[in-house]
């Protein structure tokens, strides 16, 4: 009955979140319905995070969700209920397509969720359902994964392993995902034979470096999960590429402990695209600037130094991402406006500044080819920022962990680094949701192409 009761008020927030029409007579009713189940409004923490899924050329394919159920539940389900209901419900009030820039959701599934059929309160075109690993394939659930097929909804298989009884799932599986960490190379070169003839196609996941990723191509794999992408490429020239100069010289500008504006208006002169990019930048909503900006000159003086810093440094680390996959470039973005407001609800809001320019540069060295070390050296960033990227000791390390936590859902280490950092953890989802929109747009206000 609970389970019941959950799902009418799930199915009354989907209204209440997605109708068009706010006076609509439906709306009324299910604001109604919803508030009659009080139990289902208890703990509002939207707990998600994404993990991009990119082809074998690095655009994003789609976006596995990463959910957690609460501050305090970690893995656990919830008594009475469905863990997985759940994680739709927090898709609901955060937005599937704000958590997926549009792109489809890999959603997991429980046994229970599939043989109700619950995948059918989300959109076909939006939502692959995974079939976990401890899933039985008996009878009664390969029957509700036909319905769910049939439905038009594509399913695909979570770590999977080529045992005699997960052969009926094979049949209705539009996708399979393998572990690279836990399956060995013969197996997987293996695997990617099998599935190649039987055109399915294969997602390697937790893919952490490019040597995997190149390896997982020759072998046949399509779609790739994992933060290889976010891993530099070593090469044996160890020098900025030239046509990246100009923003490395603009990152020194803007990060040195006198800015000379004077300099910062030479150097974004040089480069016609990035003038005309910073004037769009600047011309945007996004920075609530009270009248139009006309000229480089006009900028400067109408932006206080810190202002400055901020643009310059985006735009910068944007171009640099350029020829990278568009996650690429949006990651840092998040991560720069994720740590600035998780910096401002707590004792370093004062140098809210220095942690948005510390998000920004994390990913240097898997734009630029190069240890972040060496990109660092060349760069006069104050202390705090280069030892908090290094993994040493400094005031910025703690809230930097809660970002590098939350990002790849290791939820145990969040409740830790949030007490270390003197975060509510509660407060977490909603700014992660804010980062997101912002970088989004930030992103179309732009002239860089973004990959999907």
């Amino acid at each position: 009955m609970r389970t019941k009761k959950r799902l009418i008020a799930l199915c009354c927030r989907f209204v209440i979140y997605t109708s068009a029409a706010w006076n609509s007579p439906f709306l009324s009713i299910a604001s109604r319905c919803y508030d009659a189940f009080p139990h289902s409004k208890g703990n509002m923490n939207r707990f998600l995070a994404r993990q991009p899924i990119l082809t074998a050329k690095t655009p994003i394919f789609a976006h596995e969700i990463l959910s957690r159920y609460g501050p305090e539940n970690y893995f656990r389900p919830v008594p009475g209920g469905a863990p997985d209901i759940k994680a739709m419900d927090e898709l609901f009030l955060m937005g599937l397509k704000q958590m997926t820039n549009g792109l489809p959701a890999f959603l997991n599934c429980t046994r229970d969720f599939l043989l109700n059929n619950y995948l059918e309160l989300l959109p076909r075109d939006l939502i692959v359902g995974e079939i976990l690993e401890d899933v039985k394939p008996d009878a009664d659930l390969l029957a509700a994964c036909m319905r769910i097929k049939k439905q038009g909804y594509r399913l695909a298989l979570d770590d999977y392993e080529d045992r005699p009884e997960l052969a009926p799932l094979i049949e209705i599986a539009d996708f399979v995902k393998i572990d690279f960490l836990n399956t060995n190379l013969p197996e997987q070169k293996r695997l990617g034979e099998k599935f190649a003839k039987l055109r399915i196609p294969l997602i390697a996941e937790k893919v952490e470096t490019h040597e995997q990723f190149q390896r997982g191509k020759d072998m046949g794999y399509e779609f790739f999960q994992g933060y290889f992408f976010c891993r530099p490429e070593m090469v044996s020239r160890r020098s900025v590429p030239e046509n990246k100069l100009i923003y490395i010289q603009l990152l020194r500008a803007v990060t040195a402990p006198q800015i000379d504006l004077i300099e910062i208006g030479r150097l974004i002169k040089q480069e016609v695209s990035l003038s005309y990019r910073l004037l769009r930048y600047l011309n945007s909503p996004l920075f609530g600037l009270s009248g139009e900006i006309h000229s480089i000159e006009h900028a400067l003086r109408m932006l206080g130094e810190r202002a400055i810093q901020k643009w310059v440094s985006l735009v910068s680390v944007a171009a640099i991402g350029e020829d990278k996959p568009g996650e690429l470039v949006r990651m840092p973005l998040v991560r720069a406006r994720f740590c600035e407001l998780l910096a401002e609800a707590t004792d370093l809001e004062p140098v809210s500044g220095d942690m948005f320019l510390l998000g920004l540069l994390s990913l240097l060295d898997a734009m630029l080819n190069m240890p972040l070390q060496e990109i660092l050296a060349g760069l006069p960033v104050d202390e705090e920022i280069r030892n908090a990227l290094n993994g040493r000791p400094s005031r910025f390390r703690s809230l930097f962990e809660v970002v590098l936590d939350y990002e790849t859902g290791t939820w145990e280490q969040l409740e830790q680094s949030c007490h270390a950092a003197g975060l509510d953890e509660a407060i977490i989802p909603e700014i992660y949701s804010s980062a997101l929109a912002w970088a989004d747009g930030i992103l179309s206000e732009s002239l860089m192409p973004v990959a999907q």
